[in-house]
């Protein structure tokens, strides 16, 4: 075998969809879990050539034998990252063409608003919710239409920025300038508009938009900035970044060239880097917080799922992960994939390792137990019947991650599944110092 592997193509499909059915809600929680970048796993996904080794650990992590699943048929001296091009940058997520795997369900006003405020020239939409609220399916469902309709349309991750990319300002607006480039399948001309001598790197990027990529073409560009949280954490990058957002977003006012770009900022936190109210462009465009179905949705979504049920037959879930997204979803694919199964047994495991949310509890398990002020922080919020208050720091890092609900100024469990597992294993710990 060589030195790269791909998966073959039909076998392509079934890995895709052993991603969740392995307890990983997105792709980027598989690539976190082997400790990969998202790019490698993208490749796997979608039939690319990936190195053998990554490949086999890939394989065994979604329950495949490598060698059942491996197309022998690919030259052993392959690149081992299709998705990279001939400047060593990597390519942007792949967004999935219509399938009937994927299942959408619709939550008015939403889907309205997103079309609405993309679709007029210079638009701005904020997008915040906790991990595994549904961010991924609605960018899918937007983009996917837009495109139908001759937009322009760039998903960026800043997940696939490295940390060499965060050193600077200058190399932050580097890579986001190639990586947009790349996604619109464009030669990289960077080095072209790029001036260190007499210019900023943000007058140079800006150019770079202006005279080059928003002239390729005289259809509006949807640019999609996916995890905008990771730049918080710089906070120098970020004032300055997120400032030249805004300023692209107010010359769409005055210079026709800027009209063509509709920018959309997701993001899993409140905003907490210090930005000058005329600077920050979270004080204008269209916010959109994400929240959990209805009842009405998650009984569509049984439906999807070909259980036909009704309110009462759905509420018992409810009661244990309440209207959540990827938790009521992933039940109801269990629960398709295993008919012998009933809600009632599904549900008698549900808050321990070896139920259907175990890869998930233990992975935010993991992120708890490394931080003693989020241990003690959660363990008082798992004991109470009522709001609690903790401080801000806590607060804001439980909520990025979707383990609670913020109330003003104190927060609650997200829902009794979290409770039930984590005071588990409070308890646990309790008995091990006794």
């Amino acid at each position: 075998m060589g030195r790269s592997v791909r998966v073959r193509k039909d076998y392509i499909e079934k890995v895709k969809l052993a991603v969740q059915r392995q307890g990983f809600p997105r792709q980027k929680d598989l690539a976190e879990s082997l400790g990969f970048s998202l790019a490698t796993v993208n490749s796997f996904l979608n039939g690319k050539a990936v190195d053998w080794l990554n490949f086999t650990e890939i394989s065994e992590k979604l329950g495949f034998a490598w060698e059942d699943i491996a197309d022998k048929e690919i030259n052993p001296d392959a690149s081992s990252d299709d998705n990279v091009n001939s400047d060593g940058n990597e390519s942007a997520i792949v967004i999935p063409d219509d399938d009937n795997d994927f299942i959408y369900i619709n939550r008015p006003p939403i889907e309205d608003i997103c079309h609405k405020t993309i679709s007029q020239p210079g638009g701005l939409l904020r997008v915040k919710a906790p991990g595994w609220m549904g961010k991924t399916s609605l960018m899918v469902r937007i983009l996917r239409e837009m495109a139908h309709q001759g937009y322009r349309t760039i998903l960026l991750d800043t997940h696939y920025a490295e940390k060499d990319d965060f050193s600077s300002l200058k190399n932050f607006l580097k890579w986001f300038c190639v990586s947009v480039a790349q996604s619109l399948h464009v030669k990289n001309r960077l080095a072209e508009y790029w001036d260190d001598e007499f210019s900023t790197p943000k007058m140079n990027c800006t150019a770079y938009f202006e005279e080059y990529l928003l002239t390729q073409s005289s259809a509006p560009m949807i640019l999609w900035l996916d995890n905008v949280e990771r730049i918080f954490r710089h906070e120098k990058i970020a004032g300055e970044f997120l400032g030249l957002l805004r300023a692209w977003h107010e010359q769409a006012k005055i210079n026709p060239i800027w009209k063509q770009l509709r920018l959309v900022i997701v993001h899993s936190t409140e905003v907490y880097v210090p930005l000058k109210i005329n600077e920050s462009p979270f004080n204008v465009g269209v916010p959109i917080d994400l929240p959990e179905f209805t009842p009405e949705q998650v009984l569509l979504l049984a439906k999807k799922h070909g259980l036909e049920w009704d309110l009462q037959q759905v509420q018992p879930l409810m009661d244990r992960v309440g209207g959540h997204p990827y938790l009521t979803g992933q039940a109801f694919v269990n629960l398709q994939l295993n008919p012998s199964i009933t809600l009632e047994k599904l549900l008698q495991t549900s808050a321990t390792d070896k139920g259907i949310y175990g890869n998930l509890l233990r992975h935010y398990w993991r992120i708890i137990e490394k931080d003693t002020e989020l241990t003690t922080a959660l363990n008082k919020i798992v004991k109470s019947s009522d709001a609690v208050r903790i401080s801000q720091k806590q607060a804001y890092e439980l909520d990025r991650i979707g383990l609670v609900k913020s109330l003003y100024r104190e927060v609650t469990i997200r829902c009794e599944l979290y409770r039930e597992y984590f005071r588990s294993c409070f308890d646990f710990l309790d008995q091990s110092l006794d």
